[in-house]
């Protein structure tokens, strides 16, 4: 097996025989997923393709043997959004066929391990259902992350690193994303015009509706994004610096390192049919059948 393949980490940049060589070594899938969106005056429209895609090379990077990071899904659901210019919508069931092709295709090649790594938080009961499907109707196993959870396995780093308030402070355009933006691509960022902003129902003060990248109410209204913001900015993007965003990022791709290290040597998950009667038409939505 050659050195390229060993420590490739880049999909696209393999030939089909050197697909075949990775899929024997077992590498993790990492498909970062993001969209095009508004990110307030002083951000670009791709933060959520940037950050998701550069923590996926990141980590993978760090655990070459292990990864391989495909091209990223650069459109995602963001309908609720489209009162802000720019903004470009993926209908959700579009968004959610197009990723299951990409995840049932590469099952299809010989890879048994998928990890989405979403980069939009209205993304993510999308992808939630096609890594379930994944994992029902192929025989590889999907898990989906974003991937600013990544700063919560270690507890201690989050209440060490953020500043803002809670709820809210980090919600979008805010003190993380600005922050990763400013490390990761800062001469694109409008440093004149940061203003932080406010999600307007989190003043309200309900212990029932409230957003932030890291918690939700249990009882939140999700409607267009224009109806609690005027300027798109939800968050402190003020306490954003540039070094902060290289701390968020070393931390991410340190803990997706290791998530992705773990799952590709889980062992897969077995089931078993519990019937007596052994049912007498296939499930309807192409389940595999049961092997063991």
């Amino acid at each position: 097996m050659s050195t390229r393949v060993q420590t490739e980490i880049r999909y696209e940049k393999l030939t089909w025989p050197e697909i075949n060589e990775v899929v024997e070594m077992g590498k993790v899938c990492i498909i970062p997923c993001g969209a095009v969106e508004q990110h307030g005056p002083h951000l670009p429209l791709d933060v959520d393709i940037l950050c998701s895609t550069q923590v996926a090379l990141g980590a993978a990077k760090l655990v070459p043997e292990a990864s391989l990071v495909l091209p990223s899904v650069n459109y995602g659901y963001t309908g609720h959004v489209m009162d802000f210019p720019g903004t470009i919508n993926n209908d959700f069931e579009h968004f959610m066929h197009h990723v299951l092709d990409i995840t049932k295709s590469l099952a299809y090649h010989g890879f048994k391990k998928i990890l989405l790594l979403n980069g939009h938080g209205s993304n993510m009961p999308n992808l939630d259902l096609v890594a379930r499907r994944t994992n029902l109707e192929t025989d590889a196993e999907c898990i989906l992350s974003a991937w600013w959870s990544m700063l919560t396995v270690d507890k201690e780093f989050l209440p060490k690193w953020r500043e803002s308030k809670f709820p809210g402070g980090c919600a979008h355009a805010c003190e993380l994303e600005t922050s990763m933006y400013l490390y990761l691509d800062g001469d694109n960022v409008r440093k004149d015009l940061i203003k932080s902003g406010v999600v307007s129902f989190n003043e309200e003060n309900s212990p029932f509706q409230y957003v932030d990248l890291f918690a939700q109410g249990p009882g939140t209204v999700v409607s267009w994004t224009s109806s609690y913001s005027k300027t798109g900015v939800l968050g402190d993007a003020e306490r954003a610096t540039a070094e902060k965003g290289k701390q968020a990022f070393d931390e991410a791709t340190k803990q997706l390192a290791r998530l992705v290290t773990w799952f590709k040597d889980r062992p897969k998950d077995t089931r078993e049919d519990r019937h007596r009667r052994k049912p007498t038409i296939p499930l309807p939505w192409g389940q595999r059948p049961v092997t063991s």
